[in-house]
């Protein structure tokens, strides 16, 4: 039996989007009746015009990232601010996805590149469909999971779906390990009106844990999203990423081979 790809495709478009750079912010008005408690997500059923979602990554002691993204719909643009480990530190680096074309900026790189940014052309698809599964994810079409439960807390629900012996099917290259066959674990909130306020996904098995969370911050804030000035980028190949970030984890995870095919996992 297969896991729907809708299952996994709610929080892996988010974080594809997430690693490639997007903006998202939501600013909420809500209708509610006075007496309860407002839902600050609150989107009225109507699509988000952008986003903003914090993200983390981690495999336990040995690898987190933390990613602050801002998700612009209407522009389908990309913008994410990542805290990457290095070695013995963490980097900063920005990401922003414009008019297909990815951009990467951090501190260190006039000292490396020359300029404060280097950028490279990538397919870019259409983010509308994300902001559809945000406005109220169909909760109904996530199959294929042997255990399901439904936990409420004030006017959040939480959805959490597992199964064991699940085949993972995950692109080459990523900075950290995934297991190929392990226990998942997908779990999806929503809040008063449907709307997604928060996910997460979790692989673990016997000797390694992957896991990815996600929680919307707010909906419908400004979100201008533009591509650096063209004299502080440098272009570069997608085979120079490497060379350039020099960590095989960061240089790993920033590539744009990396970021265009997480989108692609299946789980079955």
């Amino acid at each position: 039996m297969t896991v729907s790809s809708r299952a996994a495709s709610i929080l892996l478009a988010v974080v594809a989007t997430a690693l490639t750079v997007t903006g998202l912010v939501l600013a909420a008005t809500d209708s509610n009746p006075s007496g309860n408690v407002k839902d600050p997500l609150a989107l009225n059923g109507y699509p988000p015009k952008s986003a903003q979602i914090r993200f983390v990554i981690s495999t336990g002691q040995e690898y987190n990232v933390t990613a602050d993204v801002n998700v612009n719909f209407v522009t389908n643009a990309v913008q994410a601010d990542l805290q990457i480990p290095m070695f013995f530190s963490s980097a900063n680096v920005e990401m922003r996805l414009v008019h297909r074309t990815l951009y990467a900026g951090s501190a260190n790189l006039p000292s490396i590149a020359g300029k404060s940014w280097v950028s490279t052309p990538v397919g870019q698809p259409s983010l509308y469909g994300l902001s559809l599964e945000m406005t109220k994810p169909d909760i109904s079409l996530i199959s294929g999971f042997t255990h399901e439960s439904i936990t409420k807390n004030g006017y959040l629900t939480t959805y959490d779906f597992q199964r064991d012996n699940v085949t993972i099917n995950h692109p080459s290259g990523l900075p950290f390990a995934v297991p190929k066959r392990a226990s998942v674990d997908f779990t999806i909130t929503v809040g008063r009106q449907g709307e997604l306020t928060a996910s997460s996904f979790t692989v673990s098995s016997t000797h390694s844990t992957a896991s990815v969370y996600a929680t919307v911050l707010s909906y419908n804030q400004p979100a201008a999203i533009v591509a650096p000035p063209a004299h502080d980028v440098k272009k570069i190949d997608q085979s120079s990423w490497r060379q350039i970030f020099g960590s095989s984890a960061a240089a790993s995870l920033l590539s744009p081979k990396t970021l265009t095919s997480l989108g692609q996992m299946r789980l079955s």
